[in-house]
């Protein structure tokens, strides 16, 4: 395991998930006004107008650089699931932002989910595989990414609230994960020259998958808390990036005796979730603007944003 290549991914982790929660904020700043298309266009139209939204694009820019040099050093599969330390920035950078922190029982769900999938990770240790995918592996796979988000997003508008938030986070995860791999493979052309990654389709597929995973954010941001769609977008990202490291770049985990300890992480990442559920349900949302707070202190309930 590469120090860089670790220091960069941390530090792709920390830009999104400050980013995250900026974004986040501005939409707590911004009332829905409703549903529908238009509304949704116009709630956008005023959100991308916030500073909030603003700095927040800005480090997601600075997300996409340093995740890209990540990449030219270091597997799919390692840099990938290293961002679930998004998570841990996320609650440290959202109690600064929001003026509140979350309750213990929330504190102890993320930290489980992030234990459980650093435990799984650990004791598979995905190998470097090959530096560009496999050839003839893209047309199965992209297809088979772009079925997968588009039941996400069809379960997503059937639904509203935290079942939506979490739906478009993986929907938005998997456009993620498939936008690293299209990065990854950018990266490892550029040893035949910069003309070689212009000319070539995995540039373009990677903006455009790179866009539908951040319009799916937004969306999932606007659906509901951060608690809900950020474990969903951070852990959805780094298991499906193990899977596209192992279907595309011959990235292998190990298997045999370290089963075990995958399936402790595996067992964890569920307790997490069942967890973070509980802590939901008893202590409401935490990121909602410093404003509307009805009483005070980690436990207080903060209504959302009008909906209708």
């Amino acid at each position: 395991m590469g120090v860089l290549t670790v220091v960069l991914a941390l530090l792709t982790a920390l830009s999104n998930a400050t980013a995250s929660v900026l974004q986040r904020r501005a939409a707590t700043d911004e009332a829905e006004g409703g549903r529908g298309m238009r509304q949704a266009v116009r709630w956008l139209a005023h959100v991308l107008r916030r500073p909030y939204w603003l700095a927040g694009t800005g480090l997601l820019a600075l997300s996409t650089v340093l995740q890209a040099s990540a990449l030219a050093v270091g597997s799919l599969s390692l840099v990938q699931p290293l961002l679930a330390s998004e998570l841990l920035f996320t609650l440290a950078v959202g109690s600064a932002v929001f003026h509140r922190r979350p309750n213990r029982r929330t504190w102890l769900a993320f930290a489980a989910l992030v234990l459980g999938l650093a435990l799984f990770l650990g004791a598979a240790a995905p190998t470097a595989g090959r530096t560009t995918v496999v050839p003839g592996r893209w047309p199965a796979t992209g297809g088979a990414v772009l079925c997968i988000v588009a039941v996400l997003l069809s379960a997503a508008l059937a639904v509203i609230g935290a079942p939506r938030a979490v739906l478009l986070g993986l929907a938005s995860a998997v456009s993620f994960a498939a936008t690293a791999a299209l990065m990854k493979e950018v990266m490892g052309q550029l040893g035949h020259g910069d003309g070689a990654v212009l000319t070539h389709w995995p540039l373009y597929a990677g903006i455009a998958a790179g866009t539908v995973g951040f319009l799916l954010l937004q969306s999932a941001l606007r659906a509901g808390s951060l608690t809900f769609s950020q474990p969903a977008l951070t852990l959805g990202d780094a298991l499906t990036s193990v899977a596209l490291g192992w279907v595309l770049f011959e990235e292998r985990i190990a298997l045999g005796i370290r089963v075990l300890p995958e399936a402790v992480g595996v067992a964890l990442i569920g307790a997490g979730s069942v967890g973070l559920a509980s802590a939901l349900a008893a202590g409401g949302t935490w990121d909602a603007a410093p404003g509307w707070r009805n009483g005070s202190g980690p436990g207080a309930q903060e209504p959302t944003p009008q909906r209708s």
